[in-house]
């Protein structure tokens, strides 16, 4: 599962966009990324490039905020117990999906 900042008709035309088979889920307002401590505002330069490249997060997260999440990965049991956490503020540094699998099938024994 995902979890975005972006609208509910904008989630479903970037899930549409990827092909992607896993459920995308929006999160106006970005509550969940400030639930775990996740999400930050894009700084005022970085926001002038994104702009420059088409990107503009108030259409896409549907306000004007200009916050995102850090990309964070997590293997959370039914009982609320964080049994994996990937964080990282660099969001092109991101676990292999084999990491997280080796997790699970270590919970799963």
């Amino acid at each position: 599962m995902m979890i975005s900042p972006m609208t509910e008709d904008q989630t479903r035309e970037y899930k549409q966009e990827k092909g992607f088979s896993l459920d995308l889920l929006s999160d106006p307002g970005n509550q969940v990324a400030e639930a775990y401590g996740l999400a930050y505002t894009v700084p005022e330069d970085l926001k002038g490039v994104y702009l420059d490249m088409g990107i503009d997060l108030g259409e896409y997260n549907g306000d004007d905020t200009w916050r995102l999440p850090m990309p964070a990965r997590y293997i959370i049991e039914p009982d609320r117990m964080i049994r994996y956490a990937r964080i990282n503020p660099d969001h092109t540094q991101r676990p292999e999906p084999i990491e997280t699998v080796k997790v699970l099938e270590k919970i799963i024994e």
